[in-house]
């Protein structure tokens, strides 16, 4: 028993290192994607997530995530975490998988994920200290007590909702607060000029080719660990999916948008790859290897028409971050409905009541969050910051001073 919990728990803990390590792949992407002018802005806004995240997660958040005994839709274990312990040592009877610190670490990765995807929909034009109170009001309140409805054994899991590892409760978490952001706080000055969608260029699509691949490798740990323990069968599986549905989604995406626009976009191949990623995660353990290629080739098309719908809503998002994480987060989890073993009528209803609630919390919460910045301390930088740049107005530095480029 005892040597199974640490292998077990010494997979946990390597699939938190993996998901840890998505963080540098969402940084590189978002740098990757926007101008040069903002690029140290964003980093700083990526580090400031995982640092403070994890701070928020254990004073507050997993408690109001797992507070055991609960309604069903709001409860409190305490603040901070307490030890497990059993005769002055670690209580190893915690669970089969994994022990009760590596459960709090793996989770609080998570808890961090979900406030990066707003940070990549709200670049280049977000003042800094707005978005550092989002963070940690989307974080430290919205985001565990969401979560606890159905990783904390609230109304949804009594009723059925699954959701693996995330399509909803990470991905259309962000997804859901990035919208309601872009909607507050308006394009970038440019974008939509005359009746004509400006293109920003992103200033090096090396630096979001390498956060892509970055990205797909920490899936092994955000998928593989979600399984939450080493079991052979189901963490072979996992991967399986997982990697047959991003490479679906990255061919089915460029295939899609060279039909319909004529080039072969990188950032659509890109965002294809993640969009079949998002949507493999809710059921990742449940789909054949077939099932897995279907959803991530519909995740890839699902891409390029929600970048194009986006646009025509006169939405500005410089990463793709609300098709990617949104959109293709709720076609993930009403898969689970569709395919695999889980697949039926009443699983799709579940499925389809669980993204509505999720959108309500999501949606008002970050409404609520967003709005009072707005019209309190503002949430927008002046024009004139954002024209020359956020990296020079907020930071007081550039982030490649040697190359002596200026850009406007």
């Amino acid at each position: 028993m005892e040597g199974l919990l640490t292998i077990n728990n010494v997979w946990m803990m390597i699939c938190t290192g993996l998901v840890f390590f998505m963080h540098l792949g969402f940084a590189l992407l978002e740098i990757g994607l926007t101008r040069q002018k903002n690029t140290i802005n964003i980093l700083f806004k990526n580090i400031f997530i995982i640092t403070m995240g994890l701070l928020l997660y254990c004073l507050l958040g997993f408690n109001l995530m797992y507070p055991g005994e609960f309604n069903g839709f709001i409860g409190f274990a305490g603040f901070g975490l307490s030890s497990p312990l059993v005769d002055g040592s670690l209580d190893l009877a915690y669970s089969e998988g994994y022990t009760y610190w590596t459960d709090f670490l793996f989770q609080g990765m998570f808890a961090a994920t979900a406030a990066t995807i707003v940070s990549g929909a709200v670049a280049e034009r977000i003042k800094l200290h707005s978005f550092m109170i989002f963070v940690i009001l989307y974080i430290g309140l919205v985001y565990p007590i969401a979560g606890s409805w159905k990783w904390g054994g609230g109304f949804l899991d009594e009723m059925g909702f699954y959701d693996f590892a995330g399509s909803t409760l990470v991905h259309s978490v962000g997804g859901w607060a990035a919208l309601v952001a872009i909607w507050l706080l308006g394009a970038r000055i440019g974008k939509f000029k005359d009746g004509k969608i400006g293109a920003f260029p992103g200033h090096s699509m090396p630096f979001a080719t390498a956060g892509v691949i970055i990205l797909w490798l920490g899936w092994f740990g955000f998928n593989g660990g979600s399984v939450l323990s080493a079991d052979p069968e189901l963490t072979s599986l996992t991967l399986v999916t997982t990697c047959l549905a991003a490479a679906a989604g990255g061919v089915a995406s460029f295939i899609f948008s060279s039909v319909l626009y004529k080039n072969y976009d990188i950032t659509m191949f890109l965002n294809g790859i993640l969009g079949g990623l998002v949507g493999i995660t809710a059921g990742a353990d449940q789909m054949s290897p077939t099932d897995a290629i279907l959803i991530g080739a519909i995740a890839g098309v699902i891409i390029v028409l929600g970048v194009a719908l986006i646009d025509k809503l006169k939405l500005d998002d410089p990463v793709g971050a609300v098709a990617v994480h949104l959109i293709c987060g709720i076609w993930g989890t009403l898969a689970v409905g569709i395919f695999g073993k889980l697949a039926g009528f009443d699983q799709f209803i579940n499925q389809l009541i669980g993204v509505a609630c999720y959108a309500a919390i999501c949606i008002i919460g970050s409404f609520i969050i967003f709005y009072l910045l707005k019209v309190t301390i503002g949430i927008r930088v002046s024009a004139k910051e954002e024209t020359e740049g956020l990296d020079i107005h907020e930071h007081g530095m550039d982030a490649y001073p040697d190359f002596g480029i200026k850009q406007h």
